[in-house]
């Protein structure tokens, strides 16, 4: 879905020197949430960091958790490169390597937002509507795209009509987003990248395709 654009606190679009005010403010915000929760960092330190004031904080944001669910937004424009490789092909000898750039994909995401993603996350468990619409919006397409393509291996007869296919999908993205959340925790059981990239792929192929 087509975003708007931007607006500040009064609801007054945005020109090009307040994009840059703001998207300089979320930079810095992502960059210090690193570590930490948002409740922990202060609008006066990302001000600093920016070398501006709090008071022009406040012009585009209400407070601290208003900039990280404008972040969590905004990493969601990397889940149209994602579904572009769920949409490609499944079948045939480029089947495999798909799947694997579909788990790396994911994995990459993880990487580039994790401090984001991660607030994101608790903050719909928590029952944040504003985060749980946010995560919706970022991975329902995911779901529903590899939930067609399950669709299509059981009509094949490939894959067992036994599972629901949204019931799978939702599993594998369950799978997928808690691996590149914590993939680096299993270093220490002598997991490599390479391990979890192409075990992982594997599952996904399985459960889509029904080929092992």
């Amino acid at each position: 879905m087509a975003r708007g654009r931007p607006r500040d606190v009064s609801g007054r679009a945005l020109g090009a020197r307040a994009l840059d005010t703001r998207r300089r403010l979320l930079d810095a915000t992502e960059e210090l949430l690193a570590g930490r929760g948002a409740r922990e960092l202060h609008v006066s330190e990302i001000a600093r960091f920016c070398g501006t004031s709090p008071a022009t904080f406040y012009q585009y944001f209400a407070d601290v958790e208003a900039a990280v669910l404008e972040l969590a937004v905004r990493a969601a424009e990397d889940i149209p490169d994602i579904l572009q490789r769920v949409e490609g092909t499944w079948s045939g000898r480029g089947a495999l390597d798909n799947a694997r750039n579909i788990v790396d994909a994911f994995i990459r995401h993880w990487d580039a937002h994790s401090a984001v993603l991660h607030l994101r996350n608790l903050a719909s468990d928590a029952g944040d509507r504003r985060f749980q619409a946010a995560r919706r919006d970022a991975l329902s397409p995911v779901l529903e795209a590899i939930a067609k393509r399950i669709e299509e291996y059981q009509a094949s007869g490939r894959v067992s009509g036994a599972l629901h296919p949204h019931a799978a999908a939702a599993a594998l993205l369950a799978v997928l987003e808690r691996l590149a959340a914590h993939h680096h925790e299993l270093e220490r059981f002598g997991v490599e990248r390479e391990d979890l990239v192409e075990t992982s792929a594997r599952i996904l192929l399985q459960v889509v395709t029904g080929r092992r």
